[in-house]
């Protein structure tokens, strides 16, 4: 029997959002967790111990890519990815099936896979349901993820359709094939706009009897009431007692909407991305260091964030690290934004222990100054 579980320890009295805690394989993780993304074994510009530091409970790490560079042998013979990378909390891959969605250009849907061309050189490659759990047993992560089609948006109801039954049937090939019982794996619900589809998605996965499921096909071009709306299709028939994850999502409002709606994890690259342009979230809103205002400012960066950043540096000298192109400023930034998220996930762990969650949710937004793309 597999060491792995979800705990629900509260339900919110206002909404659907959950506090909860998984046990991967004997190692706690408390939700709603945000998950750093170490695409290639690496979160860029931090070492595992500084994530350990700013709180990281949970890290992912991207199949496809490593699947491209070293190759998943590599990986095993290293030991597999928590040795491979000197990490030793939990971590999570992805299936490649959202990176094989964004080679649109070369990609060929079949029933027994895709065909594409690797986006380093050109060659040709070939990806299943089959090898995407091959290849993310031989990485080893504690949980991974079942391979699915996600599409673009928007897309046809009839196109829909199809590629929610090719997600279904790719699941249960590869649940079929996976053989790790120290591994957890994840269904993947897909269905679109569409809530008859997302909802028969999300049924016939639980059918299957996953370990926990993913919502895919998020965050792909559609505006914000039409996102939300595929959360709340997309959990209305999933289980209590599993856990639940909303894939590619990092923004305030993203987080906080979908923890409301019942979300238990998230992921995105967005916080190292943008700190790596100079964009930082902050108690006060978004900053961009880059901007002359802050060459003479010697402040912390966000006087309520307790990152090494915000502790010891001032606003000027990032400024400056930033305008120098210094690779110690865009760490110091990447730190930040992820303690960001980190600290957020859990001031609403602690809102949802006390049942004040909607008044720590309207607070958030009457006090931060997000723009629409809510950082």
């Amino acid at each position: 029997m597999k060491d792995f579980s979800y705990t629900l320890i509260r339900k919110d009295p206002h909404s659907n959002a959950r506090l909860g805690e998984m046990n991967v394989f004997g190692k706690k993780v408390k939700t709603p967790v945000f998950m750093p993304v170490g695409t290639q074994a690496t979160v860029k510009f931090l070492s595992p111990e500084e994530l350990k530091e700013i709180g990281s409970q949970i890290v992912l790490a991207n199949t496809y890519h490593l699947w491209l560079r070293p190759g998943e042998d590599i990986v095993r013979e290293a030991g597999g990815i928590h040795r491979f990378m000197n990490y030793d909390g939990p971590m999570l891959t992805d299936s490649g099936g959202f990176q094989v969605f964004s080679l649109s250009d070369t990609r060929k849907i079949k029933e027994e896979g895709v065909y594409f061309r690797s986006n380093l050189d050109g060659t040709a490659l070939f990806l299943s349901p089959e090898k995407s759990i091959q290849i993310q047993e031989a990485i080893g992560a504690d949980i991974i993820m079942s391979f699915d089609e996600c599409i673009p948006y928007p897309a046809d109801y009839a196109y829909t359709k199809d590629s929610t039954e090719r997600t279904l049937r790719w699941a249960r090939r590869g649940r079929e094939v996976h053989s790790r019982n120290d591994q957890a794996l994840f269904g993947i619900v897909q269905g679109g706009e569409y809530e008859d589809l997302r909802r028969y998605c999300a049924k016939e996965l639980v059918k299957m009897d996953f370990d926990g499921y993913s919502i895919g096909g998020t965050s792909v071009g559609e505006d914000k009431p039409t996102m939300y709306r595929m959360i709340e299709y997309a959990v209305k028939d999933l289980p209590e007692d599993k856990p639940r994850y909303l894939m590619g999502v990092g923004t305030v409002y993203d987080l906080l909407e979908g923890i409301e709606r019942g979300i238990d994890m998230f992921d995105c690259v967005l916080p190292t991305r943008i700190a790596r342009h100079g964009t930082l979230m902050t108690s006060q809103g978004r900053i961009n260091i880059k901007r002359q205002i802050y060459r003479n400012d010697f402040t912390p960066l966000d006087p309520e964030c307790d990152c090494i950043a915000c502790r010891q540096y001032t606003r000027a000298y990032l400024h400056h690290l930033f305008r120098c192109n210094e690779g110690f400023g865009m760490r110091l930034l990447s730190i930040h934004n992820l303690r960001f998220l980190l600290h957020l996930t859990e001031q609403a762990r602690e809102a949802l222990a006390n049942d004040r969650f909607k008044e720590f949710k309207e607070e958030i937004y009457a006090r931060y100054q997000y723009d629409e793309r809510g950082f």
